[in-house]
């Protein structure tokens, strides 16, 4: 589906296009975050690379996070845009135009019902009776994230709140929802004509992306409830 400012190149490429700067910039990230880690914690590296934190090293995972969701997420949808169309910034759905405070609450209200069944499919998820293996592996990836939480979120006070909360919050939204939805979500629904097919296989690999077992399906239905919001309003600024 090509509009009056596509370069015409496909979509669909542009939708594996996407993945390919992804995988390049999570990597860039990667090699740009090691000396920053040693020069900020004066720690190795290797104990970056196994994740091994503690409380200190707050202010040196905060710019780190920002830095891996800018370069990894972020800037390859909007270089794709680039390559793709002619308005990237509109093609993305980054417009406020014709956004209403009304809206914004109605998405408020959708997105706090939308959490009551998240959080339900995540319990639902921790009583399956999953193999013994997969239940150590999960366990594991929990144990990951709550301690990469933790360290990130190290209040002192109302500074680091604020801080804490732009980047665990509004910066990872922003990226995300660039790349997932005004990007991979976008672009595949242009591609393939067929928007719920692009909104059920992006939050797959919206939850996949994020490494966790127990929750997959509660991420997963979330990314369908985003992924709708954003097809049916064009607006990437009431997802994010």
């Amino acid at each position: 589906m090509n509009d009056n400012d596509s370069k015409g190149i496909s979509y669909t490429a542009g939708f594996f296009m996407l993945i390919a700067f992804a995988v390049a910039g999570l990597i860039l990230a990667e090699l740009i975050s090691k000396p920053i880690w040693v020069e900020m914690t004066g720690k190795k590296a290797e104990l970056f690379v196994n994740k091994t934190f503690a409380p200190e090293d707050s202010n040196a995972l905060k710019i780190i996070q920002a830095i891996s969701v800018v370069i990894g997420l972020f800037l390859p949808a909007i270089l794709t845009a680039f390559v793709l169309n002619r308005k990237p910034i509109r093609l993305m759905g980054f417009s406020t135009q014709g956004i209403k405070l009304s809206q914004v609450g109605l998405v408020i209200l959708l997105l706090g019902a939308s959490l009551l069944v998240s959080t339900s499919l995540s319990y639902l998820t921790t009583i399956l009776p999953l193999p013994e293996s997969w239940r150590t592996w999960f366990d594991k990836l929990e144990d990951i994230y709550n301690t990469q939480v933790s360290v990130i979120v190290n209040l002192k006070d109302g500074k680091d709140y604020i801080l804490s909360l732009i980047i665990m919050a509004f910066v990872p939204a922003l990226c995300e929802e660039a790349f997932f939805r005004g990007g991979l979500q976008n672009f595949l629904t242009r591609g393939t004509g067929k928007p719920w097919l692009s909104i059920i296989v992006v939050s797959a690999l919206f939850s996949l992306v994020h490494f966790s077992g127990y929750g997959f399906l509660s991420r997963f239905f979330l990314g369908i409830v985003l992924g709708a919001l954003f097809h049916y309003s064009g607006k990437l600024w009431l997802s994010i």
